[in-house]
């Protein structure tokens, strides 16, 4: 698979590494209202990851202090968009 953001090519899980430590800024995290949220755009279509993130106590560190496994899971659900979707065009299907 090759990254949208840049020209790394690898597998599905480097590629997962890659995006979570390389491309950690596409990944954004709010608060409002008392809930959390990340969001992800896919950089091809209007496609947006806007997913609520599990309140943990509410611990004021929290997004800062999983922010890595944060991306793991939004990135992990975009590249499953990715496949369906991008990886398909790309093979002509």
């Amino acid at each position: 698979m090759t990254c949208p953001y840049c020209d790394f090519a690898a597998a599905r899980h480097q590629l997962h590494a890659h995006l979570t430590d390389e491309h950690a800024d596409r990944c954004r995290t709010s608060e409002s209202w008392g809930k959390r949220h990340y969001e992800l755009e896919c950089p091809d279509c209007a496609f947006v990851i806007r997913r609520q993130i599990k309140p943990r106590l509410q611990d004021p560190t929290f997004l800062e202090e999983y922010a890595r496994e944060i991306r793991l899971v939004a990135f992990d659900m975009f590249l499953y968009h990715w496949e369906s979707e991008h990886e398909r065009e790309e093979a002509g299907a």
